[in-house]
């Protein structure tokens, strides 16, 4: 079978927008495929002045053959595909005459078009069983563009249908008049002028029926394309108001961390093949304004003349069409610091289509206020008539990318230089300023449409410092989290449910860190934010001003402060833990003792502290010899927490080698070994990182936990009980023989490991505790006091 039997078995009219938009006659295609298809096309290079004089040959043999066939369909009496044929002839020399490899171009261009379409039409046939696993509003769609389709090629064959009976009619038109002006001579014989003046009688009857037959044929494909303009609109309005709009709410809550699918392959097909049956149509439109200019005919009594109607509603379609597609597919940061370098990728889904590649348009970025985006949004004011600062490399081309289809511009180093604030109100910080970024085009269609575009990126917080990253950062996750579709810009609500915020809270934190927040995490900040202690926070409304405005009870910092600087953390440093469940992060000192007090002594976990921003502590229960000493105090074990590490701790030495410093720290909670959680922390010894270099040993740093029951191995001397440690909770009572056997056992433990000699004990246990200096003790007491005799 060959290639164009295939593609008119399995493309249909699709092959009508192709030889269109090609500016080649289908005609030519159809009746010249068997000479087109034996051609060696592919030998020939059109950008090879070389091969011109092949060009010049193929160019001359179509012609040829055109005129051929011309003149064997005059005698099957087509006169319509006769004349398109004899134009075709005319068109290739006039045109391709002076530029030979230019026809070789546009032939292998219709071929290469032509076979897409026949894979394409190839691979639906064989997924087709798989279409029933596709979304219901894409079969939807799908259907409604069959359905538009399926109209679009009954409109094709009566718009042809009318231009056959309108020719056959002139022509008989003007055969009638050419017998109306010999009778009107007088020069016939009576007999003659008789039969003749029948004829014409005659004619004028079929005439007048003819007449009839083309008004009707008018008004039914007016219908027609009035159907089909209507169910264009509707479906145009799905994919632009519901698709696209919804592409672009995902996108903005990208910004907060949500996940997105930036895959634009779907959308810009539907688009594509929108733009496809748009601008079929409009010509369809145009041609019959053509025809009813060629032979005015008076509306019948009561029946509308639809055309202005259809025109004005076919250039609307394809204005919005184009203006709507023109959108941001890579938006630029969202906190812009000014000075800085940031990127941005603008699309056009409808380029490739409509031939506006042909001649690039370029895109102007342009910073504005709130304002004038409202401005901007009300017509107030054209694009670019008033900026509120300079961008640096703000203007680029857009380019046309063959493999893909896609016409975009990406702008990769773009700089805000100036910003221009307006008057705050109130209590308004410059982190609440919200600005936008404007891209601005133009677009021509021919001589005779010229479109100007625009689209706004999501707003934009500038900042000059990085402190006012987290204000800013609050901003833009309120205004990504509860904007409207269709708002004003850029307005957004004081006060919104916690459920909501919570579920942007968790989606920001999981996208900055691998693992979200479990109920109970988001019930703890629910706690932190309303300071109340409840089961259900669902009816809970937040404001703006609790979230990142008033400071938390008893606090110098707001609750969005405090959220952003744990964030921040866990994004830095301590990401592996997290996501390996072994920080359990969110939850207060109190609960955090509840947990630990039923566990066996060496427990631990990690909080994220209440009192330091950006603070996470250790908290756990006391090892053996402090359950010895508060088991003495207390008769109960005690949870000890160590001060918050920051950032700045974790710098120079990581959670996990920190974690193997402290020795009490046994048990991650509630029963995980902490080798087993944190083991893969680890550094390597510090001890293989000493080296000598240049003449200096390296050092090392080391976490250690201060003796919280007072030292059982330092603990001043009484000198009434000679190397018993003192009684802490009774200095007067004398100490227990265990008391002096755990002390003797400590100091002995000491010298057989060579810690330090007996000296050097006594001397800092002297030193440490304040006893009395050494040197000051009376010598012969204390011999008199050894003497076995007293």
């Amino acid at each position: 079978m060959s290639q164009w039997a295939k593609a008119i078995q399995l493309c249909g009219a699709a092959l009508h927008e192709v030889y269109s938009m090609q500016r080649f006659p289908i005609e030519v295609r159809h009746y010249g495929a068997t000479w087109i298809e034996a051609q060696q096309w592919a030998d020939i290079d059109e950008q090879n002045p070389v091969h011109e004089p092949f060009a010049v040959n193929l160019l001359e043999e179509m012609i040829g053959l055109l005129e051929k066939q011309a003149a064997d369909i005059d005698q099957a009496g087509d006169f319509i595909n006769k004349v398109k044929i004899q134009q075709a002839a005319v068109q290739f020399r006039n045109i391709h005459g002076n530029n030979p490899l230019g026809f070789v171009g546009l032939v292998k261009n219709c071929l290469a078009a032509e076979l897409r379409l026949i894979q394409q039409a190839e691979n639906a046939t064989s997924q087709s069983p798989e279409s029933s696993q596709q979304p219901e509003n894409q079969r939807q769609l799908q259907q409604e563009f069959e359905f538009i389709n399926k109209c679009s090629q009954e409109t094709e064959n009566d718009l042809r249908q009318l231009q056959h009976k309108q020719e056959s009619f002139i022509i008989k038109y003007q055969q009638n008049e050419k017998v109306k002006a010999l009778l009107s001579s007088g020069q016939l014989e009576k007999e003659k002028t008789a039969q003749l003046q029948k004829q014409q009688q005659a004619h004028e009857l079929v005439l007048r029926q003819m007449a009839q037959e083309i008004l009707q044929a008018r008004l039914n494909l007016a219908e027609k394309h009035n159907t089909t303009l209507q169910a264009l609109s509707q479906v145009q309005h799905k994919v632009l108001e519901e698709e696209l709009i919804s592409w672009k709410r995902r996108q903005q809550l990208a910004g907060n961390g949500a996940e997105f699918d930036n895959n634009l392959d779907s959308l810009q097909q539907w688009c594509e093949t929108l733009a496809e049956l748009i601008w079929k149509n409009r010509q369809q439109i145009l041609n019959v304004a053509m025809l009813n200019t060629q032979l005015p005919m008076h509306m019948p009594t009561g029946r509308r003349d639809l055309m202005p109607y259809l025109q004005t509603t076919i250039t609307g379609l394809l204005s919005t069409l184009v203006t709507s597609t023109f959108i941001i597919e890579k938006q630029p940061p969202q906190v812009l610091k000014k000075d800085s370098r940031f990127q941005a990728t603008v699309r056009l889904l409808v380029g490739g289509k409509l031939n506006i590649h042909m001649n690039p348009p370029q895109v102007r970025a342009t910073v504005i206020s709130e304002s004038q985006a409202r401005q901007l949004l009300k017509n107030e004011k054209k694009p670019n008539t008033e900026k509120s600062g300079e961008i640096l490399n703000n203007i680029g081309t857009m380019e046309y990318h063959q493999a893909t289809g896609q016409l975009s511009v990406t702008f990769r180093n773009m700089q805000l230089k100036q910003i221009k604030r307006a008057d705050r109100k109130g209590s308004e910080a410059v982190t609440e300023e919200k600005f936008s970024i404007l891209f601005s085009s133009s677009f021509s269609f021919g001589q005779e449409l010229v479109f100007q575009v625009w689209t706004l990126s999501l707003p934009v917080v500038v900042t000059v410092h990085g402190n006012q990253e987290c204000n800013a950062m609050a901003t833009v996750l309120w205004d990504n989290a509860f904007a409207e579709t269709g708002r004003v810009p850029f307005v957004v609500p004081d006060k919104v449910p916690w459920p909501y915020l919570a579920e942007a809270l968790n989606s920001k934190f999981k996208s900055l860190t691998g693992r979200g927040m479990s109920t109970q995490n988001v019930n703890y900040l629910a706690q932190k934010l309303f300071s109340a202690v409840l089961d259900d926070y669902s009816q809970y409304m937040v404001t703006w001003a609790q979230f990142n405005k008033d400071s938390l009870p008893g606090r110098n910092f707001t609750f969005w402060e405090w959220f952003y600087a744990v964030l921040k953390l866990t994004k830095e440093y301590l990401k592996g833990p997290w996501n390996d469940g072994s920080i359990l992060g969110f939850v207060s000192k109190a609960e955090a003792q509840d947990l630990l007090l039923q566990r066996p002594y060496g427990t631990f976990l990690l909080r994220f502290s209440d009192s330091e921003v950006g603070g996470i502590t250790i908290a756990w229960v006391a090892d053996e010899q402090q359950k010895t000493v508060d088991t003495l105090s207390t008769g109960e074990p005690q949870v000890w927490n160590l001060s918050p590490y920051t950032a700045k701790d974790f710098s120079m030495r990581s959670l996990g080698d920190r974690i193997k410093d402290l020795q009490p720290l046994l048990y991650l909670f509630p029963d995980i070994h902490k080798e087993a959680a944190f083991g893969k922390y680890f550094s390597a010894s510090d001890e293989t990182k000493q080296k000598i270099k240049e003449g200096y040993v390296g050092s090392c740093l080391k976490d250690t936990i201060p003796d919280l029951m007072g030292g059982q191995t330092a603990n001043p001397l009484n000198l009434e009980y000679p190397g018993t440690p003192q009684n802490l909770q009774n200095p007067q009572s004398p100490a227990s023989s265990i008391q002096y056997d755990a002390a003797s056992n400590n100091v002995m433990a000491a010298l057989e490991n060579d810690d330090m000699d007996f000296d050097s004990y006594l001397m800092n246990s002297a030193m440490d505790y304040g006893a009395e200096d050494i040197h000051q003790i009376n010598i012969n007491n204390f011999l008199t006091s050894m003497d076995p005799k007293s």
